[in-house]
C-alpha cells in the first residue's frame, strides 16, 4: 500500500491524498473541514465506447443492474440505507467511464461506502432482475427519444464518428438491448468490475487514513481486495474515433427544429484545449457570445442557441446548437455558418478573449462550491489523466492562453469539414450546401 500527497492544500483545507490498495485498488481524497457532507463516487474506467457489437448497452445496463441486489442486500435495502439517513445515491454512464456515487452527512461515511462497495463488487446480475431492467431501458430510450433536444447531440455524433463505439448512442438501441442475454451482461461485468479500473474518491469533512480504512474493510469484505494488480493507467485512444463529414437529418414532424453543426476537436490532454475554451466561450458560450446575439437577441430566430465543446481520451467535439422554427433553420444555419467563417478570418477581439477568460475561472471556481463537484474532479482526473492539476493551476493556464494562440485554434479546428444534423419536418430536405 502507497500513499502519496497531490496537492497540500491551505491550512487543512484541500489537501489531496491517494492511496495504492492491494490489487490496484486506487483511493484519492480531498479535505473540506469546514462542511458537514461527504460524497463519495466510485468510478469504474469502462463506458460504452469499450462495448463490443455483442455487448452494445451493456455498460449502461449494469449501471441498473448493479442497485438491483448483492448476497447481502436487495434493491429496497440499497436505496433505503442512504435514503434513510437523507442521503442519495445513484449513478451515470458516459463513454468512457462509469461512476456510482452517494452523498451523506459526514458521520454516515462508513455506511456510504460499505453500501456502494457492496454494490460495485458483489452484484447478483440475476435473471429476473435483467429482464426486469430491460422493460425500464427501454423505456427510459424512448423518453429519450421522445425528446429531440437531445436526440439531435447524438444523431450528430453518430455522424461525426460513423456506426463505430464512440458514436453509438451510451443507451443502445431497442435492438441491441433486446439482444443482451444475462450471460453477456455478467461476463462484461466480470471482466472490468475490478480493482485496477477502479477508483475511489471522496471528498468532504474527512481524513484520508479514515477513508483508506473503512474502504479496504469494505473490499476485503467482498473479497476483492487481493491479487498482483496494478492500477490501469490512462487510456490514450480507443475503437473507432475516425472523424468524418456529412449530414443525418431525422424527419419528425416537430414544431421546433433541432440542429448541431460541427466537427472533431482536440483531446482532453490538448495543452490547446484552453485556446479552444476561450473560443468557444466567446462564439456561443453565453448570453454575450457572438451567436447568441446574431440569433436571438438581433433577429429572434431562435429561443435556444450555444456552442459547447466535449473531450475524450484521443479525440472530442465542438459543435453549435439551435432550436428553431422549421421555417427558420435556413436562415439559422446561414448565421452559424457566417460566424465561423467570421471567426476563423477576424477571429476574436481582446475584449471576447478578457470575457472568455472570466467566463472559463468562473466557471470552474463556481462549480467547485460543494463536495459532489470536487470528488467527480479527482475522481475523474485520476482516472483519465496522468497528473492531477490544481484549481490555481488551471486557472493559470487559462490566463496564459494569448490571442494568437485562440487564432491558431480556430483556423484548425473550425475550418475542417463540418458535419450538421437535424430533427425536424424536413422530409429528404437537402442541406449538404450548410457543410460545404
Amino acid at each position: 500500500m502507497t500513499t502519496t500527497t497531490l496537492h497540500p492544500g491551505r491550512d487543512g483545507v484541500g489537501v489531496v491524498q491517494r492511496t495504492v490498495l492491494p490489487g490496484g485498488l486506487r483511493v484519492v481524497t480531498e479535505t473540506m473541514p469546514t462542511v458537514r457532507s461527504v460524497a463519495v463516487g466510485m468510478w469504474v474506467g469502462i463506458g460504452s465506447r469499450d462495448e463490443a457489437p455483442e455487448h452494445t448497452g451493456a455498460t449502461h445496463f449494469l449501471e441498473h443492474l448493479l442497485f438491483k441486489g448483492t448476497p447481502t442486500r436487495d434493491a429496497l435495502e440499497i436505496s433505503a440505507a442512504i435514503e434513510g439517513i437523507g442521503g442519495e445515491i445513484n449513478a451515470f454512464t458516459a463513454k468512457e467511464y462509469t461512476c456510482y456515487y452517494a452523498r451523506v452527512l459526514d458521520e454516515d461515511l462508513p455506511l456510504a461506502i460499505d453500501v456502494l462497495a457492496d454494490v460495485v463488487t458483489s452484484s447478483l446480475i440475476a435473471a429476473e432482475d435483467v429482464e426486469s431492467e430491460r422493460g425500464v431501458i427501454l423505456e427510459e430510450i424512448a423518453m429519450h427519444d421522445d425528446d429531440p433536444s437531445d436526440v439531435v447531440h447524438e444523431q450528430f455524433s453518430m455522424e461525426l464518428y460513423g456506426d463505430t463505439p464512440i458514436g453509438r448512442p451510451i443507451l443502445g438501441s431497442v435492438e441491441s438491448i433486446k439482444a443482451l442475454s444475462r450471460e453477456r451482461i455478467a461476463e462484461y461485468y466480470q471482466r472490468y468490475y475490478l480493482p485496477p479500473h477502479t477508483v475511489i474518491s471522496v471528498c468532504g469533512n474527512v481524513t484520508h487514513e479514515r477513508v483508506v480504512e473503512l474502504v479496504a474493510s469494505a473490499y476485503q469484505r467482498a473479497g476483492a481486495l487481493s491479487g498482483s494488480g496494478t492500477p490501469i493507467p490512462p487510456r490514450l485512444s480507443g475503437p473507432g474515433a475516425g472523424p468524418r463529414s456529412g449530414v443525418r437529418v431525422v424527419d419528425r414532424p416537430t414544431e421546433q427544429a433541432n440542429l448541431v453543426l460541427g466537427t472533431t476537436a482536440f483531446s482532453r490532454t490538448d495543452d490547446r484545449r484552453f485556446a479552444l475554451g476561450v473560443l468557444n466561450a466567446a462564439l456561443g458560450g453565453g448570453m454575450s457570445s457572438r451567436l447568441f446575439q446574431e440569433i436571438r437577441e438581433k433577429r429572434g430566430l431562435a429561443y435556444s442557441a450555444y456552442s459547447y465543446t466535449a473531450q475524450y481520451a484521443d479525440t472530442g467535439q465542438f459543435g453549435v446548437y439551435v432550436g428553431c422554427l422549421p421555417a427558420k433553420i435556413e436562415d439559422v444555419l446561414k448565421i452559424c455558418r457566417e460566424e465561423i467563417a467570421r471567426v476563423v478570418v477576424e477571429s476574436i477581439t481582446e475584449e471576447e478573449i478578457v470575457r472568455g477568460k472570466g467566463q472559463m475561472r468562473g466557471g470552474l471556481v463556481l462549480g467547485l462550491e460543494d463536495t459532489g463537484s470536487r470528488m467527480s474532479r479527482i475522481g475523474k482526473s485520476e482516472l483519465v489523466y496522468d497528473t492531477l492539476m490544481s484549481v490555481d493551476e488551471v486557472l493559470a493556464r487559462i490566463d496564459a492562453v494569448t490571442p494568437d494562440e485562440v487564432d491558431a485554434v480556430a483556423r484548425e479546428i473550425l475550418s475542417q469539414p463540418l458535419t450538421l444534423a437535424v430533427i425536424g419536418p424536413y422530409g429528404d430536405k437537402d442541406f449538404s450546401n450548410f457543410i460545404a
